[in-house]
């Protein structure tokens, strides 16, 4: 699975709340914001531009722009550190401060129906988007998911 997929299967209306929660203080302290406004094509960067460049960016990402996916995966997942941690300690995955190493093994920590586990125990405290598609991106990232993550029972 491509990690474009994983924005396209969560649909476009979850691009937009993802991008709507993109904090530019965190994109300045990860060194992250000159990348990401020249990775979406943007003369400036900010909450307005982004929300305006969803559209523009769907298009992308149903092209099949993996640089993009990636760029966009990174400000949307420093933007919700905190969520990222919970979940990780939930599945007692090691890391510091919601950042692990990338040749870290956790396949044996990723037991059937992880995914399923994750998501009963965080999604009333999070945005659906934004956990459905951490969970979908530590899917890709760490097990090489096939198929992107729909909770089961959810609407």
């Amino acid at each position: 699975m491509q990690l474009s997929a994983v924005f396209l299967a969560l649909g476009e209306e979850a691009l937009g709340h993802e991008l709507r929660g993109v904090s530019l203080g965190r994109l300045r302290t990860y060194q992250l914001f000159d990348r990401v406004k020249t990775r979406l094509h943007l003369a400036k960067l900010n909450v307005e531009s982004l929300r305006k460049a969803a559209p523009r960016l769907w298009s992308r990402l149903e092209g099949g722009d993996e640089d993009l996916a990636a760029d966009l995966s990174q400000a949307i997942l420093v933007s919700n550190l905190e969520m990222i941690r919970e979940v990780l300690d939930f599945l007692g995955v090691p890391h510091k401060e919601g950042f692990f190493e990338k040749d870290l093994d956790v396949k044996a920590l990723l037991t059937e129906g992880w995914q399923q586990r994750a998501w009963d125990r965080f999604h009333p405290a999070h945005p659906r988007p934004v956990l459905l598609f951490y969970l979908n991106h530590l899917a890709w990232e760490l097990a090489k998911a096939e198929q992107p993550f729909q909770p089961a029972g959810a609407a």
